[in-house]
C-alpha cells in the first residue's frame, strides 16, 4: 500500500468514526438513548491516535489496531442507542449484535494489541500462535453470547427475549462455546502479559521507553479497577462502597477509554520522547504522599476527638489541628517518600545525586586545579556515563 493510499484510508476512518459517533449522540438527544452512549466522545482518541499513526507509519499495525478498536467501539455504542432510544425499525436485530459484537473490540485491545505493540510486529513467527487464540476468543465467545437463552441485557432496550436462543441439543453447544471463550479469553491474557514482558527485557533505547509508556498507562488502569472491585465487596459501610467503586470504574474506563491512546501517541509519535521515568517517579511520589496524609488525617481526628471529648463535644476542634498538622506534614514527607522512591526504584539517580554532594563539598576546600579537573572528569564519568570526558580551560589572558 502506497503512503497516499494509505493516509487517505487512515482519515477515511476517523471519517467514519466521526459520522458513527454524531449518529450516536443524536440518538442520546433526540430519541432518548440511554445517556452513557455518550461516552463514546471519550474513546475519540483511538481512531484519532490510529489514524494518525497510519498515516505516518502505514507499516505499522499498531495504527489500523487503534482505528479498528475506535470504529468497533463506535458501532456498539450507536447499535445499543439505536435499540433503546425509541420504536425504530430493526432495533431487536441492533439489539442482538450488540449482545455479542463487542468481543470483537475488547479481544483487539487487550488480547492483539499488546502482541505487536510498539513496531506492530510478533515477537517471532511462534506467537501467531496467540492470534488464534485471541480468534477463538472472539468466535466462541460471541457464538454463546449470540445464542444466550433469556432476555436481550442491553442498556434501556427492555426485556425482549433472544430471537435466536439456543434450546435442547444446541444448548449443550452453547455450553461447550462458554467454556472455550472463557478458557481462549484466560490463555490470551496470559500470552499478552508474557509478550510485553519479554519484549521489555529484550529491548533497548527508545523501544524500552515506549513499553513504559504503555505498561505505565496499563498499570494505573488496573489499579484502579482493582479499587472498584473492592468497592463492590460487601462492606460495612455502604457509603464507602457507593463512593469508592464508581470512583474506581470511573477511572479504569477513563485510563482505558481516553489514557491507552493517548500513551500509544506519545511513544509511537515522538521522535523524542517525554520523559516517562519522571511521570512514573511523580506518580510514586504523590501517591504514597496522598495515602500518608490521608491516613494521618484521620488517625490524628479521630485521635484528637477521643482526646478532647471530655473538654469539648465538638468536632471542629479536632479537625483544624489535624489539617495544621497536615499542612505542615507535606514539605517533609514529601522529601523523605522522594528519596525513598529514588533509593529503591532509581538507584543510579540517587547514587548520582549522592556523587554531585559530594563533589561539591570536597570541591569548597579543593585548590589544586589539576585535582579539580581529574575529579571534574571522574564525577562526569559516573553519574553521565558519557563514552569519552575531555576538560577544556582557558589559561589566562
Amino acid at each position: 500500500m502506497t503512503s497516499e493510499r494509505a493516509s487517505r484510508l487512515a482519515w477515511t476512518g476517523l471519517a467514519a468514526f466521526g459520522a458513527v459517533a454524531a449518529g450516536t449522540l443524536a440518538l442520546v438527544v433526540f430519541q432518548g438513548a440511554p445517556s452513557s452512549q455518550a461516552l463514546i466522545v471519550a474513546a475519540a482518541g483511538f481512531p484519532v491516535v490510529g489514524a494518525l499513526i497510519a498515516a505516518r507509519h502505514p507499516g505499522n499495525a499498531v495504527g489500523w489496531l487503534l482505528l479498528a478498536i475506535g470504529l468497533g467501539f463506535g458501532v456498539d455504542s450507536l447499535l445499543t442507542a439505536y435499540a433503546a432510544g425509541g420504536a425504530n425499525p430493526g432495533r431487536t436485530a441492533a439489539a442482538w449484535t450488540v449482545e455479542w459484537w463487542w468481543h470483537v473490540w475488547l479481544v483487539t485491545a487487550v488480547l492483539v494489541l499488546p502482541l505487536v505493540f510498539p513496531d506492530g510486529r510478533l515477537l517471532s513467527a511462534r506467537w501467531r500462535a496467540a492470534l488464534w487464540v485471541a480468534l477463538a476468543a472472539v468466535l466462541f465467545s460471541a457464538a454463546a453470547d449470540a445464542f444466550r437463552p433469556g432476555a436481550i441485557d442491553v442498556d434501556g432496550f427492555g426485556r425482549a427475549p433472544n430471537p435466536l436462543a439456543a434450546h435442547g441439543a444446541l444448548a449443550s453447544v452453547r455450553s461447550a462455546a462458554v467454556f472455550a471463550g472463557e478458557t481462549a479469553y484466560a490463555l490470551g491474557y496470559v500470552l499478552a502479559a508474557v509478550a510485553l514482558v519479554l519484549r521489555f527485557r529484550r529491548s533497548r533505547g527508545r523501544e524500552r521507553q515506549q513499553l513504559k509508556w504503555f505498561a505505565y498507562v496499563g498499570v494505573l488502569a488496573m489499579a484502579a479497577l482493582g479499587l472498584a472491585l473492592v468497592g463492590s465487596l460487601p462492606q460495612d459501610d455502604p457509603g464507602w462502597a457507593d463512593v469508592v467503586a464508581p470512583i474506581g470504574w470511573f477511572s479504569a474506563l477513563a485510563l482505558v477509554l481516553v489514557g491507552l491512546p493517548i500513551a500509544t501517541g506519545i511513544a509511537i509519535l515522538r521522535h523524542r520522547l517525554y520523559d516517562v521515568d519522571l511521570v512514573i517517579n511523580r506518580t510514586l511520589v504523590y501517591g504514597a504522599l496522598t495515602a500518608t496524609l490521608a491516613a494521618t488525617y484521620l488517625g490524628s481526628v479521630l485521635l484528637l476527638q477521643v482526646v478532647l471529648a471530655p473538654v469539648t463535644a465538638d468536632s471542629g476542634l479536632a479537625i483544624a489541628a489535624s489539617t495544621l498538622a497536615v499542612a505542615a506534614l507535606f514539605r517533609p514527607a514529601r522529601a523523605r517518600i522522594q528519596a525513598a522512591v529514588d533509593r529503591r526504584f532509581y538507584r543510579h539517580r540517587y547514587d548520582a545525586a549522592r556523587t554531585l554532594e559530594a563533589f561539591s563539598s570536597r570541591l569548597r576546600d579543593e585548590l589544586d586545579l589539576d585535582e579539580v579537573a581529574r575529579e571534574l572528569r571522574t564525577v562526569v564519568g559516573e553519574t553521565v556515563h558519557p563514552s569519552g570526558v575531555s576538560l577544556w580551560l582557558r589559561g589566562r589572558t
